[in-house]
């Protein structure tokens, strides 16, 4: 039965959110506001929850999942970065962007896109879960809650109880997100001075990073 934690979407409570992070360590999946919708969240390195996690969502390994980074230093830990994508990224964080890039050896194969080497990065904007990396000390691994079968995500936490209190661990009310998903952006090409290319258009403005 989920632990329900109701935080205040511009304070969050401390105190809450040190709960919310402790289910995490004990290999909880977690509902969570982000600057998109609410997603789902676990820890990277426990691969019973990072299973856990697609079983609920109903996504096999070839789904890209998303790792939620607190800042720069930490996202360029994970992924390959060149100087030309440093820079966009440097434009575009924190802010409603996921960002495709290769993979370090830091993320396990097991996450990573199969046949690609890739994985989807973001540094959110919104201060529950802000609060909530900085808790855990570490990035999250999420994917948007959309339910199966379901094209829109959920954007309601009391809906989100409803529906899956029995599957989650905890779930975190900072009220409704927006709804709009993020703009995704893979900056795979750029490593060969290629332009990014735009796989969603979302909350993120192209136009603020020259695109």
């Amino acid at each position: 039965m989920a632990q329900y934690f109701e935080v205040h979407p511009e304070n969050p409570q401390p105190r809450l959110l040190k709960q919310a992070a402790a289910l995490l360590g004990q290999g909880g999946v977690l509902a969570v506001p982000t600057d998109s919708s609410y997603a789902l969240v676990c820890q990277l390195d426990d691969k019973a929850a990072v299973d856990r996690l697609r079983r609920i969502r109903q996504v096999d390994e070839k789904h890209h999942l998303t790792l939620l980074c607190r800042d720069l230093s930490e996202l360029a830990s994970y992924a390959i970065v060149d100087n030309r994508q440093y820079r966009l990224l440097k434009l575009a964080t924190p802010g409603a962007y996921t960002f495709i890039l290769d993979a370090t050896k830091e993320v396990p194969r097991r996450v990573s896109h199969p046949q690609r080497k890739t994985i989807g990065l973001r540094v959110p904007t919104h201060k529950s879960l802000q609060m909530l990396l900085e808790l855990v000390g570490a990035p999250l691994l999420a994917t948007t809650l959309i339910p199966a079968g379901e094209t829109e995500p959920l954007n309601d936490p009391q809906d989100i109880r409803e529906r899956y209190e029995k599957q989650l661990d905890g779930i975190v009310d900072a009220g409704a997100c927006a709804q709009a998903p993020t703009t995704v952006l893979d900056l795979v090409p750029m490593a060969s001075g290629d332009e990014p290319v735009v796989v969603r258009e979302g909350r993120g403005s192209l136009q603020a990073l020259g695109l």
